[in-house]
């Protein structure tokens, strides 16, 4: 696969990749595959405003739904909606290690039970989007490769062609979700096995990447890499990937960046809050010169300001 089509895609992150971050990361990296945050099956089904959950501005795509789950048929009625709201895809959260998503036999805690998520992956296929899987190397400290690989074969029997892997293991005990972020042992390696083991997929990698070197050293062995936290606290670095790769000349200007904020904020008027907005843009100047200034003045935007008149005070103070 050639370097242009490589993926690179932002992880979706809980209370993080809402619709305003989202909109923030395309305007800093056209190429970038989005997801949403996860967004259970319930919410979608059951909650008063799906609508809420589900919109989104055309400059997002390519947006992938992200739905957590343990129930087949509630999937198949959830995969519907993706393809009316229209989607490029639909991932299942086969990762997450939470106690609340515990509770609700969903998320990592699937794992255990292969057959199981094949039947909610062949539920998802029902709606005719492109389907994809996020999921852990294993559960808690048994490190078992074998186990992986037969997890993947026999989901991959759904008829999901797309894995993407969080190279660590999921402890469901002992570690809050942060935790489980950083204390189970990254291993790269075994998601380069799991392509060599199964060519035919589409295999993408995620955990642990925080510089334009890491990723580019994962492409010769992976379809993709997806980048999490690093990219919410750093946004410049998917510019900066995006450059690595041959697919931009320059990094954006802040300034242009808060100008196409601007636009965005101007078209909601004052159904956007300051503060809406102004909670995801702490990264954009992240290791240069003025980023105390920078978080100092976001640390002014108030319920009572529209996003746009926010903006309006920072480019004239920034840009």
């Amino acid at each position: 696969m050639a370097m242009n089509e490589k993926i690179l895609s932002v992880a979706p992150m809980l209370d993080w990749t809402d619709r305003h971050c989202r909109h923030f990361l395309r305007l800093i990296c056209p190429s970038c595959v989005l997801f949403t945050e996860m967004l259970t099956t319930n919410a979608l089904l059951l909650g008063r405003d799906p609508q809420r959950f589900l919109e989104y501005s055309a400059a997002e795509h390519p947006l992938i739904l992200q739905v957590g789950g343990d129930d087949p048929e509630a999937m198949r009625r959830v995969s519907w909606l993706a393809r009316e709201y229209q989607y490029d895809g639909i991932n299942l959260n086969v990762g997450c290690p939470s106690p609340r998503v515990q509770k609700g036999s969903f998320g990592a805690c699937l794992m255990a039970t292969p057959e199981h998520v094949a039947e909610l992956m062949a539920a998802l296929a029902d709606s005719g989007l492109a389907i994809s899987i996020k999921h852990r190397l294993g559960l808690d400290r048994e490190e078992n490769y074998a186990a992986l690989q037969q997890f993947v074969d026999r989901v991959a029997q759904s008829g999901c062609r797309h894995f993407i892997v969080h190279a660590r293991n999921a402890w469901l005990k002992g570690l809050n979700p942060a935790e489980n972020r950083e204390i189970p042992p990254l291993r790269w390696d075994w998601v380069q096995h799991l392509k060599q083991d199964f060519p035919h997929l589409q295999i993408e990698i995620n955990g642990g990447f925080k510089t334009p070197a890491t990723v580019l050293e994962q492409y010769p062995y992976v379809d993709g890499v997806m980048i999490g936290r690093a990219a919410y606290h750093n946004p410049l670095l998917l510019a900066e990937v995006e450059m690595a790769m041959g697919r931009r000349a320059q990094l954006p200007e802040r300034g242009q960046i808060l100008e196409g904020l601007m636009t965005y904020a101007e078209s909601w008027g004052e159904a956007l809050p300051a503060p809406r907005l102004s909670r995801h843009l702490h990264g954009l100047y992240y290791g240069v010169a003025g980023a105390g200034e920078w978080r100092r003045f976001l640390g002014t935007a108030v319920l009572n300001e529209s996003a746009a008149d926010f903006l309006r005070r920072a480019l004239q103070q920034f840009a």
